[in-house]
């Protein structure tokens, strides 16, 4: 079985603009160990700083008390016991060695000869031993010693084989490896060294850290490192989504990785880094199991024609069917079937041509929309809704706060609220919680906000807002259109109060 090690809270944390707080670091490590059931966790580098200190020193002390802490990891220097210190004070016992793994590296930054590093490196390695840490070693640059100093490299691990060195950890320091080269490489090291444990930790600078999983291990490294959403610093690590699903379909490899969790932590980090996932990004971006094109949602209804391997079931997600100008009749029906809604062929054809018409215009139609459509295209009355705004006035001054009155119709009820708020559309809601308040009914909770406009920034140009809630645990999106943003959210809003009272 492959073994994964992550180093979102190591590399990861390299990401310009990112570092995690002690308890988020807490979260994660819990996430990677138990949740998704990475092999190993690389969380910090030593001597960084006493948050670090502190951040380290709550995952060793959970890790030790759930019997994982030989899975927790940290990286050190050849520092004559700095470094060493530093992890018992945190309560690890896993040291990842920082070493040389080009003459250069060693020639220009230690200015030292092999024969001194490779003493160095033993001392170190016995000074951890002594205090109960096992080491594992980085080769850094390595990928620039194999290719112009192999001899070096060579040299270094042959002399340290017969070490305490548990893993020899091979980097493409700076993503210059392409897959033959990797390939290449790797195996030089396992023929080489057949009874030594090696690492690949590749990074992604020419977008061919993934490709360079594939050879690595087809090579025969024991471990790859991965970083969750592929963070890390200059173009990032290779994201764990990735591997996963490279190595349990295309190379049959069986890991510990539990692939129903890795959309979940996904998002997690995302929200702790602040760093989004493309919406093209495999397996965990918002748009991968998302069907466009009209003709493949009717392959899907026809035996599947459409489908491959990667299941958005197997991820913890589900299929969707976009609804835009190249949407046909299947991929409106599969939104349809999801809703429970059935119609005519007449009125398909009339949702279609409109659907189509808002595709044109580049508008998004989501399936929360679709009701609203219907209702719109087969001209049905208005007050078929539950709930609907009679009016509203809104009011922004220098130096008070924004205000905002309502009348709303709930259920033939009319409510008139006032409250002020933080913005405009904050006032607004405070105002509508009032009428929910009274009516002994809950809200559900915001959990997204965006909102996009036409390219070219033109000051009259529609605004188009998408707001993401969760209602008892179901998140469901709606969307507003109109030339005022916090109009355009209230339309949004609107939708999501029908939505809830009809369930």
């Amino acid at each position: 079985m492959l073994e994964i090690l992550d180093t979102t809270l190591r590399d990861g944390e390299q990401t310009s603009g990112v570092s995690f707080s002690a308890q988020e670091k807490l979260s994660v490590a819990r996430l990677l160990l138990e949740e998704l059931r990475v092999d190993r966790i690389e969380v910090a580098s030593a001597r960084v700083s006493q948050g670090e200190f502190e951040g380290v020193s709550k995952i060793a002390a959970w890790a030790q008390q759930k019997n994982l802490i030989h899975k927790v990891e940290v990286l050190g220097f050849v520092d004559g016991g700095v470094s060493v210190a530093w992890l018992k004070n945190a309560g690890c016992k896993v040291l990842n060695l920082l070493t040389k793994g080009s003459l250069n590296h060693l020639t220009h930054q230690l200015k030292k000869t092999p024969e001194q590093h490779v003493a160095d490196i033993k001392r170190e390695v016995e000074l951890a031993t002594k205090e109960g840490i096992s080491v594992n070693i980085y080769l850094e640059d390595w990928s620039n010693g194999m290719i112009h100093s192999p001899e070096y490299v060579f040299y270094l691990v042959e002399n340290l084989a017969d070490t305490a060195i548990k893993r020899f950890m091979l980097p493409d320091t700076l993503g210059i490896l392409n897959p033959p080269q990797t390939y290449e490489f790797c195996v030089a090291m396992v023929t080489k060294f057949p009874n030594l444990h090696f690492d690949f930790h590749p990074h992604n600078d020419y977008d061919l850290a993934a490709a360079n999983v594939f050879f690595a291990v087809k090579a025969g490294v024991k471990s790859i490192h991965t970083t969750v959403n592929g963070l890390g610093e200059r173009a990032g690590n290779v994201p764990v989504s990735s591997v996963l699903a490279i190595l349990h379909d295309q190379l049959n490899v069986k890991t510990a990785l539990q692939e129903d969790k890795i959309n979940m932590i996904s998002k997690i980090v995302e929200t702790y880094s602040g760093v989004r996932i493309p919406p093209n990004k495999p397996v965990i971006g918002d748009n991968v199991f998302t069907q466009v094109a009209g003709i493949h949602a009717d392959g899907d209804n026809k035996k599947n024609l459409y489908y491959n391997d990667l299941l958005p079931e197997r991820f913890g997600r589900k299929r969707e069917y976009a609804l835009g100008k190249t949407s046909g009749k299947a991929n409106i029906k599969k939104n349809l079937e999801a809703l429970g809604v059935e119609l005519d062929d007449e009125s398909m054809r009339k949702l279609t041509a409109r659907i189509i018409e808002l595709g044109d215009k580049k508008e998004i139609v989501t399936q929360e929309d679709l009701p609203y459509i219907i209702s719109d295209v087969l001209g049905s009355d208005n007050k078929e809704q539950l709930v609907y705004i009679l009016n509203y006035s809104l009011t922004t001054s220098h130096g008070l706060h924004p205000m905002a009155t309502i009348k709303l119709d709930l259920n033939g009820k009319i409510y008139q609220e006032t409250s002020w708020g933080d913005g405009q559309y904050d006032a607004f809601m405070k105002a509508l919680k009032k009428v929910y308040v009274n009516e002994k009914k809950d809200l559900p909770i915001l959990t997204n906000y965006s909102v996009t406009i036409p390219p070219g920034g033109r000051t009259d140009a529609f605004v188009h807002t998408i707001i993401s809630w969760n209602w008892n645990g179901k998140h469901f999106r709606t969307t507003g259109l109109s030339s005022d943003q916090t109009e355009a959210a209230i339309i949004a809003t609107v939708k999501m109060l029908n939505i809830i009272e009809e369930k």
